[in-house]
């Protein structure tokens, strides 16, 4: 068995019950830096992520909140001119290793994005699809329960119950993205990424999503990239400020926007940088 199949089972063997981190993370990231082309877009940040809370990633357009998000999942893989150096840390394995099965590992670390992006398939098989390839499901009648679990995880089974087989994209906004956190949820990943879930919606579909985002930390680990201070305070318990490619701070949400350590942070929360 070569070095990259050793690894692979052992992510997938511990997906059932990952363990923390020394220090009780979940993950933790050290010294990342991410250049484009030659470009550096994001220096230095260190970053230790807590299981069973959301944690949100707060600054300016272009600070390097996504970039950072995209490196927990090796989303930056498939960017032209990419190249992300430093460490992440998860279950015993530094994910950014070039022996990673990047397919397991994008398992256990979902990704909701922006603009709800169903599958050109029906609501049951946008749900089925993964437990499908990953061998989740040794049947239809499991692959059944999969589903309809999914689908109430999200707050989406009693809305949609009567017409699985109806399209996802036949869904409003709101509905597409809790379908789309439905499928995230389905392969039971351990930790789920969220780039600015709710940018795309009305208030009240916001409103609904951020519920459920309360709901889910009893199960799953989260990280929120939000443009929206207000939502940061509302859903999270963590809050890390990054500015201009650095990480400026992390802490207690409460603490991030009542006392702030550094001057940029309390410049960006009271309005006066953005």
């Amino acid at each position: 068995m070569s070095m990259t199949e050793n690894t692979a089972t052992s992510l997938n063997a511990a997906a059932a019950n990952s363990a923390p981190t020394q220090g009780g993370a979940l993950l933790s990231a050290r010294d990342i830096e991410v250049a484009y082309s030659g470009k550096v877009a994001l220096s230095g940040v260190s970053l230790d992520i807590l299981p069973n809370q959301v944690t949100a990633l707060i600054g300016p357009s272009g600070c390097g909140k996504s970039t950072f998000l995209r490196c927990l999942n090796r989303m930056n893989d498939v960017i032209p001119g990419a190249k992300v150096s430093g460490e992440i840390m998860f279950d015993g394995h530094d994910i950014l290793g070039a022996d990673i099965d990047v397919v397991s590992l994008r398992r256990r670390v979902g990704m909701v994005f922006q603009k709800p992006n169903p599958f050109p398939k029906s609501i049951y098989d946008n749900i089925a699809y993964g437990p499908k390839i990953h061998g989740l499901a040794p049947n239809r009648d499991a692959l059944d329960v999969i589903v309809r679990d999914s689908l109430e995880r999200a707050g989406l089974w009693g809305e949609v119950h009567d017409r699985l087989k109806s399209p996802g994209t036949s869904l409003s906004g709101g509905q597409q993205q809790r379908l789309c956190i439905a499928r995230a949820i389905a392969v039971k990943p351990d930790l789920i990424l969220m780039d600015e879930p709710c940018s795309s919606l009305d208030p009240i579909a916001t409103a609904r999503i951020e519920e459920l985002i309360d709901e889910l930390r009893e199960r799953y680990t989260i990280i929120i990239v939000t443009h929206s201070m207000q939502q940061a305070a509302r859903v999270s318990q963590k809050t890390a400020f990054f500015y201009l490619g650095e990480l400026v701070e992390t802490g207690e949400t409460d603490d991030i926007f009542t006392r702030p350590a550094d001057k940029r942070t309390q410049a960006y929360i009271t309005g006066r940088v953005g």
